[in-house]
């Protein structure tokens, strides 16, 4: 692995020696690949959109960021600006000099990247679903198919832009080895088209969820304490993360192991309160379900209320404390998004339609 990480620094090297003015450019990219804006960003936009792709993207995010964090703990992957600070590969006179960002100091093991991971299994599932939408009927005419087929060749060069860009990123602020982000796309793109033959999930009842959620907690805890009993600290990497950061300010809770966990329990758990909820059966599957305005307008809506609810901040002076109000945090997002507001949203709609008549 020593040659696979000193070719890994050279790259990084390269990227920072000679794209710095790209620097804002690939900042943008690495949000755009945060797996916490699949929940605030691309999952409220598609859920009113289509009820069944936006519940897969729940799915899919939230099985994949659990991989993720199983391979992280098994693989036990390094990160490039710790890494280069404590192997043995170089003379202390030669330490290769990484310059960190305030998104660098990431916490949990390295390998796979989440960024890359959580992006590629969400945007394959958006880029697929459009395609279904457009594809056209047997029946349709021959330009019909190559409209679709341009189609399709655009989407899925910007799908392999936006990827790319969102690793070069990952790897340009030293958070990340090139082979790490790589392993991560493809992890992505697997679990996605995994779940592209697993229809289930769109009517799964709220039983189903609950059994979800209890076995992929219990399975991760219980692989935890399954490697604290071979005397082994999966949380190893926020150490090193704590010791080789050069800003202790750039060091966050909600980047750690368990924090990925929690949230992505509580969006579970959310999401089937709410599409089990009688407020998303009168709203969402009611008469004004398919009007185009209604749509829209919770779009609207819920984005929002999204972007003011990010505003709230958990308090990180107590460990305990911040994972559980973040876990209700995440479990309430859903719920706003496919019950609460649509249900708002609807009683409104229904009030001036009753004051015209």
């Amino acid at each position: 692995m020593d040659f696979i990480h000193s070719f890994g620094v050279l790259v990084i090297q390269h990227l920072q020696n000679n794209y710095r003015d790209y620097h804002n450019f690939l900042n943008f990219m690495s949000t755009v690949g945060d797996p916490r804006n699949i929940f605030s960003v691309y999952f409220p936009l598609w859920f009113h959109f289509s009820h069944n792709v936006g519940t897969k993207m729940i799915w899919v995010a939230v099985i994949g960021d659990w991989f993720n964090l199983i391979f992280k703990w098994i693989l036990s992957g390094q990160r490039p600006y710790w890494w280069v600070q404590e192997t043995h590969l170089y003379h202390n006179n030669s330490i290769p000099h990484l310059d960190q960002f305030h998104i660098t100091c990431e916490t949990g093991p390295g390998s796979p990247s989440g960024h890359a991971m959580g992006s590629s299994c969400v945007w394959y599932v958006m880029i697929t679903s459009t395609l279904n939408f457009a594809k056209p009927s047997s029946a349709s005419s021959v330009w019909s198919f190559q409209r679709f087929h341009l189609l399709k060749s655009c989407l899925w060069v910007a799908f392999w832009v936006i990827q790319i860009s969102v690793c070069i990123s990952r790897v340009f602020i030293a958070t990340h080895f090139p082979h790490q982000v790589i392993l991560g796309l493809f992890a992505g793109m697997l679990v996605a088209e995994v779940f592209d033959h697993i229809p289930s999930v769109y009517n799964a009842s709220l039983k189903v969820y609950l059994q979800a959620k209890v076995f992929l907690f219990s399975f991760a805890v219980c692989f935890y304490m399954f490697l604290k009993l071979l005397d082994i600290d999966p949380l190893w990497s926020v150490t090193k993360a704590k010791k080789w950061c050069t800003n202790p300010d750039w060091i966050h809770l909600d980047t750690t192991p368990f924090a990925g966990l929690v949230r992505n329990m509580g969006a579970l758990l959310g999401l089937g309160l709410a599409v089990n909820s009688e407020m998303f059966v009168q709203s969402c599957k009611g008469k004004n379900g398919c009007k185009t305005m209604f749509k829209f307008t919770c779009m609207a809506a819920t984005l929002t209320f999204l972007q003011l609810y990010d505003f709230i901040k958990m308090p990180t002076h107590n460990e305990a404390l911040f994972y559980i109000l973040s876990f209700c945090k995440s479990t309430s997002v859903p719920i706003g998004v496919v019950a609460v507001i649509p249900y708002c949203v609807h009683l409104l709609i229904s009030n001036e339609e009753r004051k015209l008549a």
